[in-house]
Formats: C-alpha cells, sequence, structure tokens
C-alpha cells in the first residue's frame, strides 16, 4: 500500500473504490434489463448497497478473519435468496445480481491477502460481465454446441493428462521427459486453436491474404496445399502466391515463439538471424505480390485444416516426437553431426514441429550449434516440399513467384546451416 496510508486504511479505501464501481456498473445493468418492471421491482442492486455491503464483509474480516465473516455471509445469502424469490415473481429471474452481491462481500479479504493480479482479474470479469451483456449474448447464441466438447478435449490434455504425466527421464533418451512431449503438444495445440478459433469465428469469410497468415499459424504445409488446389480450382492467381509465401513467414515466426516459450531461449537467439531475417523477407516479398494483385477479385476460403484438438492428433503429435527422439540418438551416436544433418533433410518432408521439438529438449552427443543447424536444414527441406505441393498443385505459371521464393529460403537456410 502507499506509504503515506496505514495498510489497513489502504485495503479499505480500495474495497471501497472496486465496490462502488461495481456498483455503478450492476445498477446500470439492471436499469438495462427493467423496461418491463416497475422501480420498486429493482430491488438488490443500487450502488450505495453494494458499497456497503463491501465496506460491511472488510470490517467482519477485519474484526476476525473466520467466524464474524463466515457469519456474515450466510447472512447476507439469506438475505439474497429471499430477494430472488421475490424478483422472480416480477419476472425477473437473473442470478446475476446476487452473484455480484457476494462477491462484493468477498472484496474485503481479496484486497487484504490475494495478490493483486488475481484481484484485478475478478474485478474486470464482473465489469465484462455486466457490461457486455448484449455480446455475449450474441456469441452465446452463435457458439457451436461442438465447441463445448472441443474445450473439453483441451482440458483432458492440459488439466487431466499433463499433472498426471511424471517429470522424469523417458527411458533411452536423455533429457526427453514426459513432461516435457506433453508440454509442447499443449503449446503447439493451443497455437493451432488459435488460429481456427480465429479464422472459423472472428474471421469466418476471411481473404486469401489472412486464410495464408492463419494458416501459417496452424500449418504452413497445410496452407500452401489448400492455396495452390484454390488456384487451380479458381483458374486465377490473384492473391494466392502472396498468402503461400505469407504462410511461410508465420511459419518462422511460430517456430521462433515456440522454442521461446518452451525454454529454450539459446537456440531462440541463435535463430533470431536466419528465421528473423527470412520472416522480414517474406513479409516484404508477399506485400509486394499483393500491391502487384491489388486489382484481383476479393475472394474468401474456409479454414486451412479441421479443428486442431482433436484427441487422435495430439497423442500422434506425442508419438512422433518420442520416434523422432529415439531416432535423433541413434543417429547421433552411430553417425555424428553429419547424420543429423541428413535425418533432419528428411524429416523436413514430413511434419517438423515435433522433430524440432525434440530435438531441442532431448541431450543427444552433438553440439548445441549442430542441434541449431538441424533445425535450419528440416526447414529448409519443408519449404521444398511446400514449392513442389505449390506448382504441382495450382499447376499454372503464375505461382512461380512463390515457388522461387520457397527455393531461396531453402538455399538460404541451407547455406546459412552448413557455412
Amino acid at each position: 500500500m502507499s506509504a503515506f496510508l496505514p495498510a489497513p486504511l489502504g485495503a479499505f479505501l480500495g474495497t471501497i473504490g472496486l465496490a462502488f464501481i461495481i456498483g455503478l456498473e450492476l445498477h446500470a445493468y439492471r436499469r438495462r434489463g427493467s423496461e418491463n418492471l416497475s422501480p420498486e421491482a429493482l430491488g438488490f442492486g443500487t450502488t450505495r448497497t453494494i458499497t456497503l455491503v463491501a465496506a460491511l464483509g472488510f470490517a467482519l474480516w477485519i474484526i476476525a478473519p473466520v467466524i464474524p465473516f463466515a457469519i456474515g455471509l450466510g447472512g447476507l445469502s439469506l438475505f439474497l435468496l429471499l430477494d430472488y424469490r421475490k424478483r422472480i415473481k416480477t419476472g425477473d429471474s437473473s442470478l446475476l445480481p446476487s452473484i455480484i452481491g457476494l462477491l462484493a462481500f468477498s472484496l474485503g479479504p481479496l484486497v487484504l491477502t490475494a495478490p493483486l493480479a488475481v484481484l484485478a482479474a475478478l474485478v474486470i470479469l464482473i465489469l465484462l460481465a455486466l457490461g457486455e451483456q448484449a455480446q455475449i449474448r450474441r456469441f452465446s447464441d452463435a457458439f457451436p454446441a461442438e465447441e463445448g466438447v472441443t474445450f473439453a478435449k483441451f482440458f483432458i490434455l492440459s488439466g487431466l493428462i499433463f499433472p498426471l504425466l511424471p517429470d522424469s527421464t523417458i527411458p533411452y533418451l536423455a533429457g526427453i521427459t514426459y513432461a516435457k512431449v506433453w508440454a509442447s503438444v499443449l503449446v503447439i495445440s493451443g497455437i493451432s486453436y488459435i488460429a481456427y478459433l480465429a479464422h472459423r469465428y472472428v474471421f469466418p469469410t476471411a481473404g486469401t491474404l489472412l486464410t495464408g497468415a492463419l494458416g501459417g499459424l496452424y500449418s504452413s504445409t497445410a496452407a500452401t496445399v489448400v492455396l495452390a488446389r484454390a488456384m487451380r480450382a479458381e483458374q486465377a492467381a490473384g492473391y494466392i502466391p502472396a498468402a503461400i509465401i505469407l504462410a511461410t513467414a508465420m511459419m518462422f515466426a511460430r517456430l521462433l515463439v515456440v522454442i521461446l516459450v518452451l525454454g529454450h531461449a539459446d537456440a531462440a537467439l541463435a535463430l533470431a538471424l536466419p528465421f528473423g531475417g527470412l520472416f522480414i523477407a517474406s513479409l516484404a516479398l508477399s506485400a509486394f505480390l499483393a500491391w502487384r494483385a491489388k486489382a484481383a477479385p476479393a475472394t474468401t476460403h474456409e479454414a486451412v485444416a479441421a479443428n486442431p484438438l482433436d484427441l487422435p492428433v495430439a497423442f500422434l503429435f506425442a508419438a512422433l516426437f518420442v520416434a523422432f527422439a529415439a531416432a535423433t540418438n541413434y543417429v547421433t551416436q552411430h553417425f555424428g553431426a553429419g547424420g543429423l544433418h541428413i535425418l533432419s533433410f528428411v524429416v523436413g518432408f514430413s511434419d517438423i514441429d515435433p522433430f524440432i521439438f525434440s530435438l531441442l529438449d532431448g541431450k543427444f552427443q552433438v553440439t548445441s550449434a549442430a542441434v541449431v543447424s538441424a533445425v535450419l536444414i528440416a526447414s529448409a527441406s519443408n519449404n521444398l516440399l511446400k514449392a513442389v505441393y505449390a506448382m504441382a498443385l495450382s499447376r499454372s505459371r503464375a505461382m512461380l513467384p512463390a515457388a522461387a521464393w520457397l527455393l531461396t529460403c531453402m538455399a538460404l537456410s541451407l547455406a546459412y546451416a552448413l557455412l
């Protein structure tokens, strides 16, 4: 608290201030829904009431943290129950004012004991629940039932499976723990799911460039395939070459961010120059190609891939992670850095994410520089694969700029890794 105020006084003033703001928003919320109610039916929920309820909770907690506060909470709960029964008779069945009353009563103890971040998050949640009623209702009405199942799957991945996994090393794979494998699954699944939600619900009629950007966050290879097929079907290039380059730019950014999030700061720093440079150059070339195609008609595209949180996909990623770690361990033991470079180039024609993260997590018999080079080589051969997909699936000379740039990225990555 402030150096000019005693701690209890500062906490009390903070409680009163927060309660007053919540009371103002609650009163506005009640008035918005009161068109068919008489003024007397508004009942509990005025600004003064919320403020005094918070002051009462603070005072009872100061008197004694448990028994007086618990008695007061029980009495308030009984009062709010009776008030709710009365409001139901007048046509107001909202539980929100009652819940806000209980939270206001608990504000004092929270100010005194909870971390500031928790307190701020709670108040923001209350204000959003009260102030964004219409937007929340529209989102709830539009939210598909299947997405609820998807959230449940993510909770299974993160809240059920992850805590049960031991932080012990997988046999014969030094440095690779069960928890590290699943942490990689969660990070990749989370980023992919955010991109999926953005494309499906925030930008359901996304244009070509946005499809490339969001697809690159999920899988630049999948985005390249979808866009190249669309180019062949539409018999027009439009923004598609620019979007494919943009998807690859997002791949470089995504890899850097995930490597950093998973705790490999040294590797992220070593890759910052090559990946960062290719990211910026890809953005510039994509912008130039988009500018050249500005007269092309606008088109929309569906999401690059289906929901990325399917449980089989997560288990497949974990299996690939372990398989690539085992292959890397064998190759580095018997063939050293040269064998790792060859393995990296071959793996680039598949899913490079589990390979890269297993490579960074493991403790193999090669230097850290060799590991960074292997990451670059895997990304290089992946760009070669995308160049082949782009030309083969589009069957159009208009795709040449994108394919040429992907081959350039491959050449630059290989040169940086091997020279």
